[in-house]
């Protein structure tokens, strides 16, 4: 029997059609969890920001005890949603003399 042959007679079995890439992906998809796992935990040992520390980069973060769930609802709250306006921001492909003169640059 010739290699030829063992592989159409292999190839006719249901174990060979359904079983080797039902292997394959389950050898695959182990090697993928393991590194998305791994970018998880590497990320999960890093220590959260300081303010002092986003000074340094010229970001103001805000105490975390003036920014509160209940001020935050009281600023949508004040938001009136029944007035408003659609504008239409401009595209990067369009120029910037066909945009109207209504948009604020």
């Amino acid at each position: 029997m010739s290699l030829v042959d063992k592989l159409n007679y292999y190839s006719t079995r249901k174990s060979f059609k359904y079983g080797i890439p039902f292997l394959i992906m389950m050898v695959a998809g182990s090697f993928g969890l393991q590194q998305f796992s791994n970018l998880r935990y590497q990320y999960a040992k890093k220590q959260p920001v300081t303010p002092e520390e986003m000074k340094k980069y010229g970001v103001n973060m805000k105490n975390r005890k003036d920014v509160t769930l209940e001020s935050e609802y009281d600023k949508v709250k004040s938001v009136d949603i029944e007035n408003w306006e659609n504008k239409r921001g401009p595209r990067p492909w369009e120029e910037q003399e066909s945009q109207p003169s209504t948009a604020k640059h």
